[in-house]
């Protein structure tokens, strides 16, 4: 169910997720995500949270200024 608008209609989806850190910027494509059918409001599992933190804490040791990661080709 979507926390924003009640809709019980979510679906499986991809996402790109991307993080503003001083004066970087780290996008991470392919993110899979549950998606409302009704306001379009993505949402992660616990799972996905925890491992696009872990790669946002990967990228901002690299301090690139801009980093491009695909959700589905890191192990």
């Amino acid at each position: 169910m979507c926390m924003f608008c009640k809709c019980d209609t979510v679906k499986a989806s991809l996402t790109t997720h991307v993080v503003n850190y001083e004066g970087c910027v780290i996008v991470i494509k392919n993110v899979p995500c549950e998606e409302c059918e009704q306001c379009g409001e993505r949402f992660y599992t616990d799972e996905v949270a925890e491992r696009l933190e872990k790669m946002v804490d990967a990228a901002k040791k690299l301090m690139q200024e801009i980093s491009v990661i695909d959700y589905s080709k890191v192990a």
